[in-house]
């Protein structure tokens, strides 16, 4: 049984990062629009620049460059297109640190999208990303070491310490989900300083994560016992991870698995810290509701579960008791 539950897991595992993020191509494209070309050249360009990325485009027309660039910095759009007929310009802003290969497609595809029109294509990048971390992988490297940690955690306090209460190993997960946060923050930051981070915001971030997951596999652990890292792993590993948007944008990720990403923890995390990181003042409330209610039922679940499970010790006692 166990043997074809591996081969099951490892087929599965390799098919979902594969699915997910081997030919990661954007379906749709948001994009703020201000100003406006003449009609027929407006048709056409948004054409062309669909042809070019290979998707469909979302176009959002503005009034201001403030209402826009208020768009790009809640991640709400991907580029900045201000249009000036006058002057005969195209400005595009686009946004690395929201996607890095989405900011490079458009890079590439608007000056080729508005070539034969006369017009001059300026392109700059908005929010770039840190110097050491060119490709934007480390968030999602953070992330990745607060979920495994998180629980293997849960699962090394059950086999080291199973003779804890309920409250003490809710405790306990909640002191080894503070320590590794600060530590990951501390290796990130000050040791490799591979990103200069919010070190406070994301430290309670890491720590949130680490806890959820933890008590994720602690809720699974009084539900199916032994067997509880099968769904533990599902949740995070299969689904989450490669859903995250991490390691490929959400845009360039199958519309399905980007929704699910939103409404798992390890997606979640990484919404959360992209946003503290790179778009300060913009964090958003969603990434923490998810991670908050998951916890919550975990934590419900789980206290439930051990409460039923000492009633029917209990029960049991005393009838061996009274059967004496």
């Amino acid at each position: 049984m166990i043997v074809v539950i591996l081969g099951i897991a490892a087929a599965l595992f390799v098919g979902s990062y594969t699915y997910s993020t081997a030919n990661p191509k954007p379906e749709r494209v948001p994009i703020a629009v201000v100003g406006t070309l003449p009609g027929a050249q407006s048709a056409e360009v948004e054409v062309k620049l669909a042809h070019e990325l290979g998707s469909s485009l979302d176009v959002r027309h503005v009034a201001t460059d403030a209402e826009a660039f208020d768009q790009l910095q809640n991640q709400q759009v991907f580029a900045v297109v201000d249009i000036d007929v006058a002057t005969r310009t195209v400005d595009v802003a686009v946004s690395s640190a929201s996607g890095a290969t989405v900011a490079q497609l458009l890079e590439q595809a608007t000056p080729r999208a508005t070539a034969g029109l006369g017009y001059t294509v300026n392109v700059r990048d908005a929010n770039p990303l840190q110097p050491r971390d060119p490709h934007g992988l480390t968030i999602f490297y953070m992330m990745l070491a607060a979920v495994i940690i998180g629980f293997v955690g849960a699962i090394q306090l059950g086999v080291h310490a199973n003779k804890l209460r309920p409250w003490e190993r809710i405790g306990f997960t909640a002191l080894y989900s503070l320590l590794g946060g600060f530590t990951i923050c501390a290796m990130i930051d000050w040791i490799i300083g591979a990103l200069t981070l919010p070190v406070f915001e994301v430290w309670l971030i890491l720590a949130l994560t680490m806890f959820t997951c933890g008590m994720i596999f602690t809720m699974f652990s009084s539900m199916f016992g032994r067997w509880a890292i099968l769904p533990t792993w599902a949740v995070m590993v299969l689904l989450g991870n490669p859903s995250s948007g991490g390691s490929v944008a959400w845009p360039l990720l199958p519309r399905v698995i980007a929704t699910i990403g939103g409404w798992l923890p390890p997606g979640a995390s990484v919404n959360a810290l992209h946003t503290a990181v790179y778009f300060r003042g913009h964090q958003h409330l969603w990434p923490f509701l998810v991670l908050a209610l998951w916890s919550a039922v975990s934590v419900a679940v789980y206290l439930f579960e051990r409460r039923v499970r000492g009633s029917t010790t209990a029960h049991a006692s005393t009838a061996d008791i009274g059967a004496a």
